[in-house]
């Protein structure tokens, strides 16, 4: 008896040896985590609008930024090389969201450009009271007055955007001028103002890669001049002799098909020639027909609506207009172009003959139907035959050549 009250007692002593001191233990705040949770939820959220905002605005940034680069002489190479890069980007991962290239950049770009736009404004107010007080009352006081003023403004707003693009250039620095002067004196203190200043804008218009882009455009337009050239003069000429427009109408249907894939396979091997391997692109199209006649109706339907706006002469000041449509119909055309050349890379073998045939078919009045839009806008075009060496669908990303 007295050895059972012995072992209860030393039973009862380990489970109060072994028992976990409640007391002791933490005490848990399931509040205080699922606070943390929201908050972190809250915070991914509000960055990933932030960063679509950001990703919209660059791409608003970049269709302005190409439609204004087509409508200048010589520079509107760089929109034909962007375009055939991004065709070629897509052509080697066979991903659309390749093509859209230096999105996040043009957001910089359009921040920077809205920001010394708002910055101005103030001095163009300014302005506009000075010329309306000398137009009241010449050399008077109040007309002296608004021109002292309006050179304080003009210089404090120089500052004001020389500072904002040396701190970074984004949208925030323009808004908040106040900050300039602390951050200069203790940027000036460092020492290394100067240098990274220029740094950072060498490294920026390199990253832009515009020699690229330019000979890319260049090379890219010759090499697509060199095939369309004969039969738009044989076109022409069809005013004159008729059998010579219809042979240059057949040779341009039986060019039309290959052209823009001639120009995505020199985009992505870098080589002159390959705008001339007519060949490999006939072996490509045998691995994926329907995709080539798909990509090709897309990019020649949406090239038909800007002759349209070449039946009436538009103002040079505007000609950025109907570039930015220009851009907005043709640039996801492009991008298809570069998907169904990377879709014939992913095939070994040719696809069955009959679908083929269906492809072919497919081509045949696409492209029957653009070189009769092409023949026609000869004699509804503004320009007249100069019209038949635009082709807008192939060469310089603009309905009008404004050279």
């Amino acid at each position: 008896m007295q050895d059972t009250t012995i072992l209860e007692s030393a039973w009862e002593e380990d489970e109060v040896a072994t028992a976990p001191d409640v007391a002791a233990a933490p005490e848990l705040a399931p509040p205080r985590r699922r606070g943390a949770f929201l908050s972190r939820l809250v915070g991914r959220v509000a960055r990933g609008l932030l960063s679509a905002a950001e990703w919209l605005f660059g791409l608003a940034s970049l269709l302005v930024g190409l439609s204004t680069l087509a409508a200048l002489p010589i520079v509107q190479f760089l929109s034909l090389g962007y375009f055939l890069e991004s065709s070629a980007r897509v052509a080697r991962t066979g991903r659309l969201r390749d093509g859209f290239i230096g999105v996040r950049r043009a957001a910089r770009v359009g921040g920077l450009a809205a920001g010394i736009w708002l910055a101005t404004v103030p001095a163009w107010v300014i302005g506009t009271l000075a010329q309306s007080a000398e137009l009241i009352d010449p050399g008077g006081p109040a007309a002296r007055g608004w021109r002292i003023a309006l050179v304080a403004v003009v210089g404090l707003t120089l500052f004001h955007v020389l500072a904002a693009c040396a701190r970074g250039g984004r949208l925030r620095h323009f808004l908040w001028p106040f900050g300039h002067p602390f951050w200069l004196v203790r940027r000036l203190r460092e020492g290394s103002l100067y240098a990274e200043a220029r740094d950072g804008l060498w490294a920026f218009l390199a990253a832009l890669r515009l020699p690229h882009y330019f000979r890319l455009g260049l090379i890219g337009f010759l090499g697509t001049l060199a095939w369309l050239i004969v039969p738009a003069v044989l076109i022409s000429a069809g005013g004159r002799v008729p059998l010579l427009g219809f042979l240059g109408a057949l040779i341009l249907a039986s060019v039309v098909p290959f052209l823009p894939f001639l120009q995505v396979r020199y985009a992505v091997e870098g080589r002159a020639a390959a705008l001339f391997s007519r060949r490999a692109i006939r072996e490509r199209f045998r691995r994926a027909p329907w995709a080539f006649a798909f990509s090709l109706m897309v990019l020649l339907v949406a090239s038909i609506p800007l002759y349209l706006l070449k039946i009436e002469m538009i103002p040079r000041e505007a000609a950025w207009l109907p570039s930015l449509v220009f851009v907005v119909f043709l640039a996801p055309a492009r991008l298809l172009i570069g998907w169904a050349y990377a879709r014939s890379g992913r095939r070994d073998r040719p696809s069955h003959w009959f679908f083929r045939l269906l492809g072919r078919l497919a081509i045949i009045p696409v492209a029957a139907f653009y070189v009769l839009i092409v023949f026609l806008s000869q004699y509804t075009s503004w320009g007249g035959v100069a019209s038949l060496y635009e082709q807008h669908a192939f060469l310089l990303p603009v309905p009008f050549l404004n050279l």
